[in-house]
């Protein structure tokens, strides 16, 4: 019997007509599993994975291999989004065994969960020296029958190997690294050493650091964009240059729906054209703030415009009627891969004819100025059809032609089948998504931002915590209301939301939830012996191993944004406990951060914050000119206080009507006018 059909997760749910007796995760399915002296195949993916889809069509709704499973197999099914700490325990396995790791993620386990065999995604028959599923399937239920003694021993071996690669112990004192990294404006300039490193990867054609494929790395640009403005006078060129080419070629490449706004996941080649074509919010999160401060940092429209094309995107398809962010779009649809974005030219001429021209355009015109603009050809780029794409360095906007033709396509292919949408709403990816829009908001001044980033830290406060004890939850829908328990990097990105908007709106409210989840994340996650969070809180189901989410990937690390937003909550509130538990992040972390920088490029934010020291700026009393002039300045390592005092020290002695900038503990003299402050803003990068 499949399970599936009363869970609440999309994926889940996509997998409730299989023939393939599924579980959820649960006691249930190892229960049976020790009762009947099974083993476990566990499936772990998510709703927008494309390769997931392709091994759901190929195997799991196959009646011979569903029967295999059925036979020899108890089958576990996971939403990795859901439930990141037993994706994070398994895929550790699957690296052990493999190399690699990836979704669909396929682990076989012992009843008591213990991973002996794993891969990602296994075809239906023989190819590319990959073996079967079936033929997988035969083998393992051979082995397991007649050679138990070596399941178990390569699942001790695999468990061991778990224990080991999932958690960092700190290895010295901790003064070794602190000094260096964390704690001495004299230490070692992190952003320099990444920036190297950026140097050493770069594509100075493409943009982007490395080969293909290549994924958008929103914090290594931040900090390309961070040594540019600390080096404006000495290096004007190439960190900035690196930082405006990515961004500029991401914009104009096929990653970018150049129709609707928003991002794909990644692209498959090194021109950022051709895309896995899933859009996840977590990435409309990472390259909003990313185009935000490149618009900052460049004064480039183009950049501003690009994020409004993110905003109204995420507004439009994704954003609930109760003001939460659904998860993610598809990348398939009627069962093929990007078909919902890709043009023929005929396809192209009939969405133009049919559409509602406006009086003077010529359709004719507008086919063929769209044409040269997007570079579509009759034998395409992707598959005979066409990925619109535009030349980099071309305006965003284009010529009337060519805008015209974008509002007709947007009108035709809204009349196409859409991809599947993953209706849950996350708080980890909505509090990303609504802090970067906060401080879109804040610098534009932008009240409709505004608006849709209270509403949505106002959801979350709302929907996303349990009635009784306020402990935050990890998913919501609107159908089965909110369900597991929040992660560190539910909490992590919390923080940073609410932080962001205080510093937006003003209100006391905010700066207070942020003290709330902060407080609980250090109650509930804090490593008391080693320092840093994880994963899980000590009220969770305990896995084989309790992880610490340290390397940045697709989002952030957990560790790595706790350390930000604790060192930025700790500035506003004169909190040391908040400030002390970043440090022993970077501690933690150690001299991985100057060896492997980018792969903890969010935790190296942290550490040059702390060696550098936070600018603070308050505002007292009702001076929204003052306030304007730290809206139009970009200082990465600032934080704001205006609008409702706090308890905060920062508020201590405070003459109304003024602007306070202070730095290393010491403030300079109260501006009472916007030049003033301007030029004590100016001074800060001297």
């Amino acid at each position: 019997m499949n399970r599936l059909a009363e869970e609440t997760s999309p994926y889940l749910r996509q997998h409730a007509d299989n023939p393939v007796d599924w579980y959820p995760w649960g006691d249930e399915a190892f229960d049976r599993a020790r009762v009947e002296n099974r083993p476990v195949f566990l499936s772990i993916g998510y709703s927008a994975c494309h390769w997931c889809h392709v091994m759901a069509h190929e195997s799991f709704e196959n009646a011979d291999t569903a029967a295999a499973l059925n036979r020899s197999f108890i089958s576990v099914k996971v939403d990795r989004e859901e439930r990141p700490d037993v994706d994070a325990v398994y895929m550790e396995a699957v690296q052990a065994i493999t190399g690699s790791g990836g979704w669909p993620m396929s682990v076989f386990l012992t009843p008591d969960r213990r991973p002996f065999f794993g891969g990602t995604y296994f075809p239906p028959d023989d190819r590319h020296r990959s073996p079967s599923f079936p033929s997988v399937l035969a083998a393992l239920a051979d082995v397991w029958t007649n050679r138990r003694s070596e399941v178990e021993e390569q699942a001790d071996e695999l468990s061991r190997a778990i224990a080991s690669r999932s958690v960092i112990i700190r290895s010295g004192p901790r003064s070794s690294s602190l000094g260096s990294l964390g704690g001495s404006n004299d230490g070692v300039d992190l952003i320099d050493v990444v920036t190297k490193e950026l140097i050493s990867r770069f594509d100075g054609e493409w943009g982007g650091f490395g080969p293909a494929p290549k994924f958008p790395q929103p914090t290594l640009i931040d900090i390309a964009l961070r040594h540019s403005r600390r080096h404006a006078d000495d290096e004007p060129e190439s960190s900035l240059a690196m930082a405006t080419l990515t961004l500029d070629a991401m914009a104009a490449g096929g990653i970018h729906d150049h129709l609707a706004g928003g991002f794909a996941r990644y692209s498959t080649d090194d021109q950022w054209m051709v895309p896995h074509f899933e859009k996840m919010l977590y990435d409309q999160a990472g390259l909003l703030r990313a185009f935000l401060h490149g618009w900052q940092a460049s004064g480039r429209p183009d950049y501003l415009r690009v994020v409004e094309d993110i905003v109204s995107y995420v507004a439009r398809d994704l954003t609930t009627a109760e003001g939460g962010v659904h998860s993610a779009e598809d990348a398939d649809s009627e069962g093929v891969e990007g078909k919902f974005y890709v043009w023929t030219l005929d396809q192209v001429a009939e969405g133009v004819r049919r559409g509602s021209l406006r009086p003077g355009e010529d359709p004719t015109a507008i086919i063929e100025a769209v044409a040269s603009w997007f570079d579509l050809t009759t034998a395409g780029n992707f598959e005979g059809t066409t990925i619109l794409r535009r030349p980099i360095g071309a305006p965003l906007g284009g010529p009337v032609d060519v805008e015209s033709g974008r509002r007709l396509l947007f009108e035709a292919r809204a009349r196409r089948v859409r991809p599947g949408l993953d209706d849950k709403v996350l708080t980890e990816w909505n509090a990303m998504y609504a802090s970067a829009l906060a401080e879109a908001a804040f610098a534009t001044g932008n009240s409709d931002w505004t608006l849709s980033a209270v509403s949505i830290g106002g959801f979350l406060y709302d929907h996303l915590r349990r009635a009784g004890d306020g402990r935050w939850l990890r998913s919501w829908q609107r159908e089965g209301g909110a369900k597991h328990l929040a992660y560190a990097a539910d909490y992590a990105c919390l923080i940073d939301c609410f932080t962001r908007l205080a510093e937006l709106t003003g209100r006391a409210m905010w700066t207070a939830r942020a003290i709330e989840a902060a407080d609980a994340l250090l109650e509930l996650f804090h490593d008391d012996d080693n320092g840093g969070f994880f994963t899980t809180g000590h009220d969770a189901e305990a896995l084989l191993v309790r992880t610490k989410d340290v390397f940045d990937g697709a989002t952030p690390s957990a560790n790595g944004v706790a350390a930000v937003a604790l060192v930025r909550l700790g500035a506003l509130t004169g909190f040391g406990r908040y400030t002390e538990a970043a440090h022993e992040i970077v501690d933690l972390v150690g001299e991985l951060l100057i060896r492997h920088p980018t792969a903890f490029a969010h935790t190296v934010l942290a550490a040059d914050m702390l060696r550098r020291g936070l600018t603070e700026v308050v505002i007292t009393g009702d001076r929204p000119d003052l306030v304007d002039v730290v809206r139009r300045q970009w200082i990465p390592d600032a934080v704001m206080a205006w609008g409702e005092p706090t308890a905060s020290p920062l508020w201590d002695g405070r003459d109304p009507g003024l602007a306070y900038v202070c730095r290393h503990y010491a403030c300079q003299m109260p501006a009472s006018d916007p030049e003033s402050l301007s030029m004590q803003l100016a001074g800060i990068f001297r």
